[in-house]
């Protein structure tokens, strides 16, 4: 007589093959692209370290110095317009990335995306750690930094397109919602475990803060040009369904698992399924695909909003609370926190994307508000603040880069091209990019006016972001509207 089975081999034996290649799949993309963002997290934590209020920190008594108010910070950013120069490396960085993300997605679906991929995060750790090597060889050259940003920035464009590419291939547009906004958590992670390590060598040595986040993203590339499979077919894998096809001859999102109601009654018969194309898709087609301009509009807001945050709360936190540069960067962590949180929530409301995007920038407006005047009276209020805040802003930005993106780069109306999902995912996050390039730089010319206007200009970008779904929204209200009677039992004329 057989024994049991322990619980453990049960469960291993209770999913298929296809299962645990895709469980593999999404493992490793979130992997790679918590490496990507852990990789650009150090310069927001570094720049309190740049510089500091040197009156506050213990000088060394072997110390020859000619300026008792700038001795402790690195020279260029020991100026007044340090601020300014700040601005420029992000700049240097986010522009960088707005442009090359346009080509990347062109280049992704032309190029084996384990390759791609592979290239890009070894690249990415290169400048990565050429930053942080500054620190050691000494150098004090704006112009060095600037470059080192601006290459790390076109590496890093190799990532998302790719990653959500291969993560679409995968995955059929009925399980996106919540599978992505699990999924897109890697954001806030990387940030999350960037702020961290960043943090423990920011006081001592900051140039380590840069050289740790290098090489574990160099590592992250070795592994995908070691395991990352781009497709099920090249595993023998079933594939997803995107889309079927209606008994009228029209396509369909396949949003259950080939569950159809015919007259009320469900039918089990197996769909037809569209048949794919595998030519790539021009830019202006892809901007064709209805909702990729509106998404891409309201993402470059929403993105603004994000980025400054990403960039500059912890400098905020140091400033108003007066915290050292590694309590900031910590305490900074709370948000990403959040934005996990508002991800996973995005995700889970499932049929109206433009409308849950919609709904979560107009609540994050008035938390903006709010944040700013008493989010640093006591440490309970600044936790809850960052952690709501955080969860209102990513929350959109989250479901619009993963689902939205997917959903979108799969639209019935391309027939099954499923090629086009790369260029489509880079068009908005390159639209986005535009924002995120844009916030930080106005946080650094307007910050030295108050920390109340750089909020300001945040609201206002949220409900420029919310005005840009307007259409949509009316029209998922509209469909809403529509399937009621039909519910009932009426049938339209």
């Amino acid at each position: 007589m057989k024994s049991p089975l322990a619980p453990g081999v049960r469960l291993i034996t209770s999913f298929s093959r296809d299962s645990w290649y895709r469980g593999f799949i999404l493992f490793l993309t979130f992997l790679f692209y918590t490496a990507y963002h852990l990789s650009r997290k150090p310069i927001s934590i570094v720049k309190s370290q740049l510089h500091r209020n040197c009156s506050l920190v213990i000088r060394p008594a072997d110390l020859n110095i000619t300026n008792n108010e700038t001795w402790c910070d690195w020279t260029p950013f020991d100026q007044d317009n340090y601020q300014t120069l700040f601005g420029v490396l992000d700049n240097s960085f986010l522009i960088a990335y707005a442009i090359g993300m346009f080509f990347s997605g062109i280049f992704g679906e032309r190029l084996p995306l384990r390759y791609y991929l592979s290239f890009g995060m070894l690249m990415s750790g290169l400048f990565t750690c050429l930053f942080g090597l500054g620190f050691y060889w000494n150098i004090h050259s704006l112009g060095y930094y600037a470059f080192v940003q601006v290459m790390n920035g076109l590496m890093q464009t190799t990532g998302w397109p790719a990653v959500v590419a291969c993560v679409g291939n995968w995955f059929g547009k009925g399980k996106r919602g919540f599978i992505m906004g699990v999924w897109n958590s890697h954001t806030s992670v990387g940030n999350i475990l960037g702020s961290l390590i960043a943090g423990v060598f920011v006081s001592s040595q900051w140039g380590m803060s840069f050289i740790v986040p290098g090489l574990i993203i160099a590592c992250t590339g070795i592994l995908c040009f070691f395991f990352l499979v781009e497709k099920p077919e090249d595993v023998n894998c079933s594939p997803p369904q995107h889309h079927v096809v209606k008994e009228n001859g029209e396509t369909e999102p396949l949003l259950q698992n080939g569950n159809r109601s015919i007259n009320g009654a469900v039918s089990t018969e197996t769909p037809e399924i569209v048949e794919e194309h595998s030519e790539a898709i021009s830019f202006v087609g892809a901007l064709c695909i209805p909702g990729v301009v509106e998404f891409s509009l309201c993402l470059m807001f929403a993105k603004l909003v994000s980025y400054t945050f990403l960039y500059w709360l912890p400098l905020y936190i140091s400033n108003v609370a007066h915290f050292e540069a590694k309590q900031a960067g910590d305490m900074s962590t709370l948000f990403d926190a959040g934005g996990i949180l508002g991800g996973i929530l995005a995700g889970l409301v499932y049929g109206g994307r433009a409308s849950t995007c919609c709904v979560m920038l107009i609540a994050a407006a008035p938390m903006l508000f709010v944040y700013n005047y008493v989010g640093q009276r006591s440490l309970g209020i600044t936790v809850g603040m960052l952690l709501l805040c955080g969860g209102l802003v990513n929350g959109p930005y989250a479901l619009i880069t993963t689902a939205v993106s997917a959903d979108l780069g799969t639209h019935e109306s391309l027939r099954g091209n499923s090629r086009a999902l790369s260029t489509v995912t880079a068009i908005i996050d390159g639209t986005g990019s535009i924002g995120a390039a844009l916030g930080p730089l106005f946080a650094g010319l307007i910050s030295p006016t108050g920390w109340n206007n750089v909020f300001y200009m945040l609201i206002s970008a949220d409900i420029l972001a919310c005005l840009f779904l307007t259409r949509l929204v009316f029209k998922e209200i509209k469909g809403w509207c529509g399937r009621i009677p039909r519910a009932r039992g009426f049938k339209e004329i």
